[in-house]
């Protein structure tokens, strides 16, 4: 095999997925590239703007964000996962601040239509909220306002 292989294979793998570097390489060595030719092609691709790991996180924050609901802390554990070094993940998180948070926490809340009035009920949707990857203030004031909303 050789670097130009390597590069066209993970250019392809590219086009048909979004990868971060981490999932690169693990792809192109799971095809029987050596280390010196999935370096190569990382290095292209990165160069060429092809690959890039803070593109992805925003992106895969904002997607999990508005398309899941997720909280920060699911979506820093799923993009350090897939390899995301910290200061991405951090980057991606940065731009969803607390009353955002809230919104959608909320809205979850609202969809799920769980009544609230009862200590059971309030329970069930802070164990919700923080499985959605939301901390355990943040989904006790959505569980709040949804209560005062209905009350």
């Amino acid at each position: 095999m050789s670097r130009d292989e390597a590069f066209e294979r993970a250019l392809e793998a590219l086009s048909r997925k979004e990868r971060t570097e981490s999932e690169l390489v693990s792809w192109l060595s799971e095809r029987g590239f050596d280390a010196e030719e999935v370096d190569a092609a990382l290095a292209r691709l990165i160069s060429l703007g092809e690959l890039d790991d803070a593109r992805f996180a925003h992106r895969y924050a904002e997607d999990k964000r508005e398309l899941r609901g997720w909280g920060p802390e699911r979506i820093r554990a799923a993009l350090a996962g897939r390899g995301v070094g910290s200061a991405e993940i951090e980057a991606a998180l940065g731009a969803d601040d607390h009353d955002g948070q809230l919104e959608r926490a909320v809205a979850l809340l609202r969809r799920r239509s769980d009544p609230l009035d009862q200590e059971a009920g309030r329970a069930r949707a802070l164990a919700y909220l923080t499985r959605r990857g939301y901390d355990y203030e943040l989904a006790y004031d959505a569980v709040r306002q949804c209560e005062h909303d209905a009350a």
